[in-house]
């Protein structure tokens, strides 16, 4: 493995200290990847807390039996430690959770990580130039941590609260979020519904179809669905890459601008696009029998990454005799089941939702002035380059508005985002500043670029899974290539804030 740049370690012990200069909230491949950094730029004074007992993030909350990455391996590790050991071409949920541990512990993160600490609101504090963290421990105990900077990388636009279905107190049976996987459960013998086809989905319902009685899908939209070329990671290629470090970099490298070539085809209408298509098209002719079930899979909007599936055994599964998809929307949840607008209620054991969430933070967000984020966010989720918020100095997002990674992998953003806020908080540091605040002004023309570059894209051509409002206004994906949004990451304008001594 390749291990640049890696800090020292030591243990400051699971007792949150006093003020600090950084706290991390997540310790998912943002928060870690954002502490390492941050370490390794000599800024040792870092906190970084977990709600849960362990690290993981998305990862550890949806691990179910055939999770698994979208994206290749060789995408799947950070550039400063790499991974050459993956077992399959497109690693396993089970070890992206190893590799995560594993990155902790080589860069001595263990004691900086305190697990079981749950955010409750964060205060900034003008006067000071401090946010203050309200926390809640595992037992109820209520506490507070100052920090001169905070990063949020719980990736809000995943991290949502998921949209309520009317009456889901009231189904008695076993609900299931479906991006929160029980690994107890055991679906032998009963009947179950899968509200929503995304990607965790169409990861989850081939087991279910396995196990089950009888499952019933409720579909609201079609997905194109592509095939999912898994296979062993041949001995022979994991020796190399341990041996010899450039031929891995040249693996990650190919893969990289592969998915940019994709890419291109899924930002803007060319024929690449019509060619991805036709490979769904074929894909879903040989794998579903039935005509009206192939009428009812095939999307009526242009291919692009939100409405992408990759899988080989999501439609075959769809095919099976004890597996019904219903394309009726859901009224509402009941006491035995579900309530369509047909007027038919279907009972079901177990029901597993996987209806997308909405955008935002799980905890309010007070900044200058008391001005609460979640009220500026009602009209449109916005920020400047996806991490600053004009009003919320020192405050910094992983994954915010506008950075959504739909053809590529999350890590070809994530280290750039990474990257932008060590340089904020150097910055900081480096002038003796008490805050840096993102202008209002910059932020604004950062946004009218990009909603207008959107208008021009797939994004918006109605295959979102999120909601684009009736001005087009698109909170979530970014327009253009990963390379385009990592240029945009490379220069920390500070004339594009305000600085406060």
């Amino acid at each position: 493995m390749i291990d640049e740049g890696r800090p020292t370690d030591d243990d400051p012990g699971q007792t949150i200290p006093g003020p600090t200069r950084v706290v991390i909230i997540g310790a998912g491949f943002s928060g870690i990847g954002t502490a390492i950094r941050l370490r390794c730029a000599g800024i040792e004074d870092v906190v970084v807390l977990e709600r849960a007992p362990e690290p993981g993030g998305e990862w550890r909350e949806s691990v179910h039996p055939d999770a698994s990455c979208g994206r290749p391996s060789a995408l799947r590790s950070f550039w400063f430690t790499r991974d050459p050991a993956w077992s399959h071409r497109y690693t396993p949920g089970v070890d992206v959770l190893a590799y995560m541990r594993d990155v902790i512990t080589r860069h001595g993160l263990d004691g900086r990580i305190h697990y079981g600490y749950n955010v409750n609101g964060l205060d900034f504090d003008e006067a000071r130039g401090t946010w203050h963290v309200r926390v809640s421990t595992s037992s109820g105990e209520e506490e507070s941590i100052t920090a001169r900077s905070v990063v949020v990388a719980t990736v809000p636009f995943s991290n949502a609260s998921r949209r309520e279905i009317v009456g889901a107190d009231d189904f008695r049976g076993h609900k299931i979020d479906g991006t929160r996987w029980d690994a107890g459960i055991d679906v032998t013998g009963l009947t179950v519904a899968v509200v929503g086809t995304g990607t965790n989905a169409v990861q989850m319902i081939p087991e279910l179809v396995d196990r089950a009685r009888h499952v019933t899908v409720f579909q609201s939209a079609p997905r194109w669905v592509l095939p999912h070329p898994q296979y062993a990671t041949a001995g022979w290629r994991r020796s190399l890459f341990e041996k010899l470090p450039l031929a891995e970099d040249l693996a990650r490298s190919a893969h990289f601008w592969a998915y940019e070539s994709i890419g291109y085809g899924l930002v803007r209408t060319t024929g690449l696009t019509t060619a991805l298509e036709q490979v769904s098209k074929i894909q879903l002719r040989l794998q579903v029998k039935d005509r009206w079930a192939r009428r009812q899979l095939t999307p009526d909007n242009r291919a692009c990454r939100p409405r992408l599936l990759i899988s080989n055994d999501f439609l075959p599964a769809l095919d099976r005799d004890n597996c019904r998809l219903l394309t009726f929307p859901i009224i509402r949840l009941t006491e035995h089941g579900i309530l369509t607008v047909d007027g038919v209620e279907r009972r079901f054991d177990t029901i597993v939702l996987d209806a997308p969430g909405e955008a935002g933070v799980p905890f309010p967000v007070r900044g200058c002035g008391a001005r609460l984020l979640q009220e500026e966010w009602v009209e449109g989720v916005y920020a400047y380059k996806s991490i600053h918020v004009s009003g919320y100095p020192n405050l910094h997002f992983t994954f915010g508005p506008n950075s959504g990674p739909y053809f590529h992998t999350a890590l070809a953003y994530l280290e750039a985002q990474i990257d932008y806020i060590v340089e904020s908080v150097r910055t900081l540091e480096r002038w003796g500043l008490r805050y840096i605040d993102v202008r209002k002004s910059a932020q604004d023309r950062f946004n009218a670029v990009v909603q207008r570059h959107l208008a021009r894209t797939t994004w918006n051509s109605g295959c979102v899974t999120w909601p684009v409002g009736e001005d087009g206004f698109n909170p979530a994906a970014f327009p253009g290539l990963a390379r385009q949004f990592r240029s945009q990451m490379t220069q920390f304008a500070l004339s594009d804030y305000h600085a406060v001594p």
